[in-house]
């Protein structure tokens, strides 16, 4: 696998080293059509060099080197040797079909990128050519084997191409084929693509981590196979013989713990690592208790992923001793089927399926697969993919139990929000709170390995997430949850919404045209954002589909394009900044000077909400939140239309304004006196408050406080959510 070669061999000698890993490999594999596969390859791709000088066509021979070690089967590898000639060559797929069957076509095809299609930015690209890989990934996982294949080859030979563009591919690589090779289980080709991203990325981490390992090689090595003789000897007097082994944690593994976590070298724990493999999982709980009784355990570093497997599949035994020479070192104990699956991950089926004693979990290992397209089908913003693998793929798990006790696998950092989601979208939309380990907590509490989780939901009718859980939530699954709720329940409050978010940007932007010509260009760019109508793009904006932040800087290319066509004048003419007055409400209104602003009392408007003003008779313009009860859905339509004016928020605000949260909780003794203190420890005002007669056992309190901004509110409501017995806080909207 870590053969590094291909530079300084000719073809025919490439050709040479793939027959002998196949005969090697002694798999039954189709020998004529993997020469056919040959054959058309080096025709294809013949005269075309690769930016180190070799003939192009040995790097998808290489590919296949890398396959055939992983063991994987005769598709694969002829798709493999033939994933360029589509993209690169005048061979159509369906050559590709009538030489070598459908299954082939469709690797080849599954494999191959979308260079050919026009994309407005890289972004655009990467994330299209990720939702294609993953699409075809979900209807044949040997789809993505042959991309991580091809990605490790070009990555052991970038160094021919310019410095961006290496930094490019690294970064790329690091976020999302190291990721898809962990969540596959494919620990080798995981650890190779992360290291060579890394001398890449931070190449003078690396070079640090690599002479610090390579300055006491010879020591470290001793030590290892001290270490591992004294366990085979002490486990033969239980007439027990294991394959042992030692091996030193990935440079990249390293780098994490030294620069990510504030660790030095030498307070890296599990730099070494021993791995025990044995025959039955009896064995493996056997030998963890031999090797606690001949070394010292650490504390809290046992990890039972045998019991509770990693979401990759991954099953093993992890304890961190130490030894008597002071030195720590970690132990990994496992049976050979969990050693096939550590080592290849899916792979493995393909590798070890006829030594595998009980039924393979081939069906099981790929769920998360359809899972994951599943929760991805709805998303209209391509790159949101892109965003999800980085995090739902994350190399950190932690395991939360519910109270009935199945296990939650979610990456690190993830809210008791993704934890309810991840049950089912019904629990997710109806939560109101959480318990974690009996006790009440906020929304955005990040849950722990080991911990138990309750969710508190609620039956009342018209319930459902808040747009704020959607920049609270880590896992991309519940983030689309959430969208596709506001997408599907509130399609014509998405449409107000987004339309009045976009005409916002717009105007802040100086994005103007005739009324006729502004409906083109916006159906122009809701076909971009592959939306069939004004309002599926409205919607999709209000619900979050589709990201203002990510689309106005290519609006505004679109414009300036079509405004040096339409009006053939200056530039300075073209957009003229409306007069701006910085009043003293905070509130910047667009073409008026010297004007009263006062905010309304129906909503309450603080910085950072969506506003709209209204120019009231004698009593200046009236703020009010864009989706305030007395604001049209449509101003456009209004009864004066004319009074309605856009306006937002200065830059830095610096007052107080009035917010009126309800809250809900158990009612008990001291109820009250526990709110106002928790406010009057954030040395929060509190203007007006009202509490009702309870029901059922619970409390309801009117609170009006001041806030500085939409931050310091939220954070007024987490600290709320907080004390004991409060279930729910929300701001409201009348």
């Amino acid at each position: 696998m870590n053969q590094q070669m291909g530079a300084d061999l000719t073809v025919d000698e490439v050709v040479v080293e793939l027959k002998r890993r196949i005969m090697k490999s002694e798999k039954p594999y189709d020998l004529d059509a993997v020469d056919r596969a040959i054959q058309l390859a080096c025709k294809a791709h013949e005269g075309q060099k690769r930016s180190s000088g070799e003939d192009y066509v040995c790097h998808p021979l290489l590919v296949a080197c890398i396959l055939v070690d992983l063991g994987m089967d005769s598709e694969t590898i002829v798709a493999s040797i033939l994933h360029d000639v589509v993209e690169d060559t005048p061979v159509e797929l369906a050559d590709v079909q009538k030489q070598f069957g459908a299954d082939v076509a469709a690797l080849v095809d599954g494999v191959t990128k979308l260079n050919k299609i026009p994309f407005s930015t890289k972004e655009e690209q990467q994330a299209e050519n990720v939702r294609k890989m993953l699409l075809a990934m979900a209807q044949d996982i040997r789809v993505i084997i042959i991309k991580l294949a091809d990605r490790l080859h070009n990555m052991r030979t970038i160094g021919a191409r310019p410095p961006q563009k290496q930094r490019d591919k690294a970064k790329e690589t690091m976020d999302i084929f190291a990721p898809l090779a962990h969540r596959l289980g494919i620990r080798a080709v995981k650890e190779e693509l992360e290291d060579l991203s890394l001398r890449i990325l931070d190449g003078v981490a690396y070079r640090e981590i690599e002479d610090a390992l390579a300055l006491r090689e010879g020591e470290r090595n001793e030590f290892l196979n001290s270490i591992q003789d004294r366990i085979k000897e002490r486990l033969a007097e239980f007439e027990m013989h294991p394959y042992v082994a030692g091996r030193i944690k990935s440079i990249t593994g390293i780098y994490r713990k030294m620069f990510m976590q504030g660790k030095s070298f030498d307070e890296i724990y599990d730099i070494y690592a021993v791995r025990v493999i044995v025959d039955t999982v009896n064995d493996c709980y056997n030998v963890l208790g031999i090797i606690h009784d001949m070394f010292r355990p650490l504390p809290n570093r046992f990890k039972d992923y045998i019991s509770t497997p990693k979401s990759n599949m991954y099953q093993s035994l992890h304890t961190t001793v130490i030894s008597k020479e002071k030195i720590p070192f970690e132990v990994q104990i496992r049976t050979w089927e969990m050693h096939y699956t550590a080592e290849y991950g899916i792979a493995a089926h393909w590798k070890y399926k006829l030594g595998i004693q009980r039924k393979d979990k081939l069906e099981e290992r790929l769920a998360w697969v359809r899972q994951f397209i599943e929760n991805q089908k709805d998303v209209d913003d391509a790159e949101d993919i892109v965003r999800s693998i980085k995090t739902d793929l994350s190399s950190d798990d932690v395991f939360v139990f519910t109270p009935k006790g199945d296990v939650i696998t979610l990456p690190v950092g993830a809210t008791v929000i993704d934890f309810a989601y991840a049950i089912h979208s019904a629990v997710g939309n109806r939560m109101v709170g959480a318990k974690v380990d009996g006790r009440i907590v906020p929304l955005d509490y990040q849950v722990k390995t080991g911990e138990i989780v309750e969710v508190l939901t609620t039956s009342a009718p018209g319930r459902g997430p808040s747009r704020d859980w959607l920049n609270i939530v880590k896992t991309g699954e519940a983030r689309n949850k959430i969208r596709a709720w506001f997408k599907n329940e509130r399609r014509e409050e998405n449409i107000q919404q987004g339309k009045a978010d976009l005409e916002r940007e717009l105007t802040r932007n100086y994005i103007r045209l005739p009324e006729d010509k502004m409906e083109e260009f916006l159906l122009a760019q809701s076909k971009k954002q592959h939306c069939a109508t004004l309002d599926d793009f409205y919607a999709a904006i209000g619900y979050g589909g589709v990201l203002l932040s990510r689309i106005i800087p290519r609006m505004k290319e679109d414009y300036q394009k079509l405004a040096k066509v339409e009006e053939p004048v200056h530039p300075e003419q073209l957009i003229t900044a409306p007069r701006k007055h910085h009043n003293n409400g905070g509130v910047i209104i667009d073409g008026m000077d010297n004007c009263l602003v006062k905010f309304a009392r129906c909503c309450n408007p603080v910085p950072g909400d969506p506003i709209i003003g209204f120019i009231t008779r004698g009593y200046g313009v009236s703020i009010h939140k864009r989706d305030c009860i007395n604001v049209p859905r449509n101003v456009t339509e209004a009864a004066e239309p004319d009074r309605w004016v856009h306006v937002h928020w200065e830059e830095s605000v610096r007052q107080e304004f009035k917010a009126t949260l309800h809250l809900t909780a158990r009612n008990r003794h001291a109820l009250l006196a526990d709110v106002t203190t928790q406010l009057a420890s954030m040395h929060v005002m509190i203007h007006a408050i009202n509490a009702r007669e309870p029901q059922d056992g619970y409390a309801s309190m009117s609170l009006t406080v001041g806030v500085n901004g939409l931050d310091h509110l939220q954070s007024v409501i987490n600290r709320l959510l907080k004390i004991p017995g409060v279930e729910q806080v929300d701001r409201s909207r009348v």
